[in-house]
């Protein structure tokens, strides 16, 4: 058994606060493999609304935690993780004690996962896009708009080769058939990437009745070197409260209108979204993106002026020391999204350190 002592007193100070990660391998015990990782971010947010007042917000919520253990057992790669943050949901800005909160806890057994985790939606968008540093501003465009805040009780993945199928405890608490995704990735030998993706759902569309709904999802990212290029394309019905569209997405699941799946006639809204940014390295240290995106509804969502949202992010990262970031961005977006969010302007400086 190979043992640090200094890690281990760090694992127990870290373990007092339910908190542990992945990066820092702590070392080997019997076979099994212990580490721990996660990031303190700081951030502060310059927001000039359209229609209110400007004002500015500071926060370091968003810093994680994680604990991952791995080991082999009779043949079979078993791994369980955890990560937990201080997100807290909270949104009285009077009070800074934030509780933490769940974010993953699942086991990986070989190419079968389950537990609390991403959705498939996320894995088919998420590794082909951009980097960006709005917390509310992930997958915006895509099939999956809502990933950051749609992480349900229980997934299923199983990932053979390059396919990858997903079970989901449904949103609709009445549905009699779990959320499923089916999708599959293709990578070339010069870096590029391509997914192809399925989506289905039971959608509640009245109080005691529902339809099923579809959407299809492509997303590629092409690499040049120091440049990569990042496309996304999602069209159908039943994905609106995993896109995000209702604007709310699945922060108000108790509302039908508020998501915006169904329009005036009890019928599934069809939405259509895409996404196109760019990355480039302007140094070892510099690096910097701009993205785009888009989603149009075929019925406006009852809470909101339009039928379209649109946002464009622009952000260079400085890589001050080994895993600490400075960062910038500037952001619009035409309407509402998410808590926080608000349609207009934004202004986000932040201080990241991977551990």
């Amino acid at each position: 058994m190979r043992v640090n002592k200094n890690k281990i007193v760090l694992a127990i100070a870290l373990s007092s606060i339910s908190c542990n990660s992945y990066s820092l391998e702590l070392g080997e015990f019997d076979g099994t493999k212990v580490s721990i990782g996660g990031y303190i971010k700081a951030e502060g947010i310059f927001t000039d609304p359209d229609g209110g007042d400007r004002y500015f917000d500071s926060s370091a919520r968003q810093s994680r935690v994680n604990l991952k253990i791995d080991k082999e057992v009779k043949g079979h790669d078993v791994t369980a993780f955890v990560e937990g943050d201080f997100w807290d949901n909270a949104i009285d800005a009077s009070d800074t004690s934030y509780a933490m909160r769940l974010r993953h806890a699942y086991i990986k057994v070989d190419d079968l996962t389950f537990g609390q985790t991403w959705t498939g939606q996320f894995y088919a968008n998420a590794p082909f896009d951009v980097e960006i540093l709005d917390f509310y501003g992930t997958g915006i465009g895509t099939v999956s708009g809502s990933g950051a805040v749609v992480r349900p009780d229980l997934v299923v993945h199983y990932t053979p080769g390059g396919w990858r199928f997903s079970l989901q405890d449904p949103v609709y608490d009445d549905a009699d058939l779990p959320d499923m995704v089916a999708s599959y990735t293709y990578r070339t030998e010069a870096g590029h990437a391509f997914n192809a993706a399925v989506t289905g759902r039971e959608v509640q569309t009245d109080i005691d009745d529902s339809e099923f709904g579809a959407a299809v999802s492509l997303a590629g990212k092409l690499n040049f070197g120091d440049t990569s290029l990042a496309l996304s394309g999602y069209t159908g019905t039943g994905n609106n409260v995993y896109s995000g569209w209702g604007y709310n997405g699945a922060t108000n699941p108790s509302s039908i209108a508020a998501r915006g799946e169904v329009d005036a006639s009890g019928d599934l809204v069809s939405t259509t979204g895409f996404s196109t940014g760019v990355s480039h390295r302007f140094s070892e240290k510099l690096r910097g993106n701009i993205r785009y995106a888009q989603v149009k509804a075929d019925e406006v969502a009852p809470s909101v002026p339009d039928d379209t949202l649109e946002k464009i992010n622009v952000n260079l990262i400085y890589t001050y020391l080994p895993n600490l970031d400075f960062g910038v961005e500037w952001r619009d977006r035409s309407a509402f999204t998410m808590p926080l969010r608000p349609g207009g302007q934004q202004v986000e400086v932040m201080a990241k350190y991977k551990f």
